[in-house]
């Protein structure tokens, strides 16, 4: 989830814009190709660097795939490939998977990859106290053993189509490692540098790497606690590229200039009027409905973000195998919801953008069919704390960032609180499916079936836009689930 598990963006400053100008932090110049320094600007500074203890999705950002590794990745267009996992067999009943893993890995550290390290990383996810959006899907794991230390056998308590993608989301840790919310110590191409809070982060490339190198010398995150801030960056070069634009009304400073270069990609991040289904008046599905009626989506898509994003009807994005367009499911039609006159509900609203326009804009709509919204401003931590986990919240506002995120609506104890039975039998079916078309065919129902139910009420699919210098190439342009590869970039 975007931001569930809190990221504190951090004031800049104007040391930091000038330590950001191309320039190494020695003040010598970065030279081009190899060993060049790509300059990224972001607003998601991480809260800490364990993704498995509320990291958020800054963490994702500037260290998935770049310092840690999984025995498996999800590539920048939504496939499933192997990495630290060399080779994979699954026995007939789908319930034991045998990874052996790559030879000669070494952590930053120099300490050799064992299985021992993959069996401690997936047990960090499964912990109790683990914060990790995936903590449940691996509640599938009966049992996981280390026959010798190259070979990592994992047996499941039912079948599972879903395991080795959500693998994909493990990261393989140094099991003797301590700290690690400060610091790194992963198989990746880079190895963490500095991290200055509130300024920046920087990667440095690891001779050390067992795969195919970076194609740069190092990357520096530089931190923004505004889109303006974020985009003069880029205009000044103090910024080579822009991970998640986020200011579409500047996006024609770019777009008619020859130094950039504008990429409008595919984003899984879903902005969700969330309902607590389990809370009066949200219990009752006709309401629930009439409020998704009454809200002009389209309207507040174009308010937010002009020509760029998309009105998609649900929780599934288009890059998911399952995708259907329902956007005629409850459609907008404030006349169909005269029937919830005089209500009033609180809606609990993060503190950062676009949360509160957003919430300002659902009050003046519910306003014009006679419900009344009370805003209740509240932090990211707070957020974190009354709504995911207490669950003490009517309604509230959240990005979701996550593909493939529909089957949380199988859990009738995630924070939002829908429980229709059989919405859960067809996602536990789809998991235990046989094929990708049985699974495809099951949650296509159980979308069609939230959807009519009006769960949550989807508002909007983020556009995934990143701006670039037109020197650099390389770089990712989807961005699922925050990532950002920086391996491949090169600067000419």
């Amino acid at each position: 989830m975007r931001r569930l598990i809190t990221a504190s963006l951090a004031a800049v400053t104007a040391l930091s814009l000038v330590a950001a100008c191309g320039d190494k932090e020695d003040g010598s110049s970065t030279a081009d190709g190899a060993a060049a320094t790509i300059q990224v600007g972001s607003l998601y500074e991480p809260q800490n660097l364990d993704n498995t203890a509320g990291g958020g999705q800054g963490v994702t950002e500037a260290l998935n795939g770049n310092v840690y590794e999984g025995l498996f990745k999800l590539t920048d267009d939504g496939k499933v490939e192997p990495l630290l996992a060399k080779d994979q067999k699954v026995s007939e009943d789908g319930l034991t998977y045998t990874f052996t893993l790559q030879p000669n890995v070494k952590f930053h550290s120099g300490k050799a990859l064992t299985s021992a390290d993959v069996k401690a990383s997936i047990e960090k996810v499964t912990a109790e106290n683990s914060k990790s959006a995936r903590k449940s899907n691996l509640e599938v794991i009966k049992s996981i053993a280390t026959p010798d230390d190259s070979t990592v056998v994992v047996t499941l308590k039912t079948r599972s189509i879903s395991f080795v993608y959500n693998l994909s989301y493990i990261w393989v840790i140094n099991s003797a490692a301590t700290d690690l919310t400060t610091k790194a110590d992963g198989t990746g191409p880079y190895k963490l540098g500095e991290w200055k809070r509130g300024s920046t982060l920087t990667l440095t490339k690891f001779d050390g790497y067992w795969g195919t190198p970076a194609k740069n010398a190092s990357v520096v995150f530089h931190y923004f606690t505004d889109a303006t801030a974020l985009n003069n960056a880029l205009l000044t070069n103090a910024v080579d590229v822009v991970t998640s634009e986020q200011s579409p009304d500047a996006l024609a400073q770019f777009k008619n200039n020859s130094n950039y270069k504008v990429n409008n990609g595919q984003g899984t991040t879903k902005l969700l009027l969330a309902f607590n289904d389990k809370v009066a008046p949200f219990t009752d599905v006709k309401v629930r409905q009439a409020i998704t009626k009454a809200i002009d989506k389209k309207k507040l898509l174009t308010s937010i973000w002009g020509e760029y994003g998309t009105v998609i009807g649900s929780m599934v994005p288009p890059s998911d195998p399952w995708y259907e367009d329902l956007t005629s499911v409850n459609a907008y039609d404030p006349s169909a919801a005269a029937s919830i006159k005089g209500l009033s509900f609180t809606l609990d609203t993060p503190s950062y953008d676009p949360h509160p326009t957003v919430a300002t804009f659902i009050k003046s709509e519910l306003a014009k069919v006679g419900v009344t919204v009370t805003i209740n401003t509240i932090s990211a931590d707070e957020w974190y704390t009354k709504v995911y986990q207490k669950h003490d919240f009517t309604a509230t506002l959240q990005e979701h960032v996550n593909d493939r995120d529909v089957v949380w609506y199988g859990n009738p104890d995630f924070y939002w609180g829908y429980d229709n039975k059989q919405v859960t039998a067809w996602i536990d079916r789809a998991e235990q499916a046989s094929s990708a078309d049985e699974q495809t065919a099951l949650l296509k129902k159980a979308n069609e079936q939230i959807a009519a139910d009006a769960a949550s009420d989807w508002l909007y699919l983020y556009p995934q836009i990143v701006v670039a210098s037109s020197k650099l190439s390389g770089y990712p342009l989807n961005g699922l689930n925050a990532q950002f590869f920086a391996y491949g970039i090169t600067k000419s």
